[in-house]
């Protein structure tokens, strides 16, 4: 197997940044909603990783391709149980996220008449 077309012939493009705080909390109510829920997934994910690893042995072959297919599995079951409800966390992230806006927004709004009352 040559792996000589794998060696990197061009510079790299910089990863695109991560979306900031102020970015999520601007984000529309349904963009919000699934935040929350990804974080559940991966929380859930996470969650049943570490409950299988105390399961045992399954009789399954392990190698890197029946590990990879484990994961993904683990993965897509703690995207479905986000989705449909889950256990409830993503009702309260999207609340704190809520709230988040909604004081930056009196706090913009503040700061707009501040500046106002200045000008005058």
């Amino acid at each position: 197997m040559d792996g000589s077309h794998l060696i990197l012939t061009q510079p790299v493009t910089p990863p695109n940044p991560l979306q900031t705080l102020e970015n999520v909390t601007q984000a529309g109510d349904e963009r919000k909603k699934q935040i929350a829920k990804d974080f559940e997934s991966i929380l859930l994910n996470k969650l049943m990783n570490e409950m299988k690893s105390t399961i045992g042995d399954w009789g399954f072959e392990k190698d890197g391709t029946s590990d990879q297919i484990h994961n993904i599995f683990w993965t897509y079951l703690g995207q479905e149980l986000a989705d449909n409800g889950g256990i409830g966390l993503w009702k309260d992230i999207y609340k704190s996220l809520a709230e988040m806006t909604e004081k930056n927004q009196t706090h913009e709004a503040n700061n707009k008449i501040e500046h106002l009352e200045n000008n005058v």
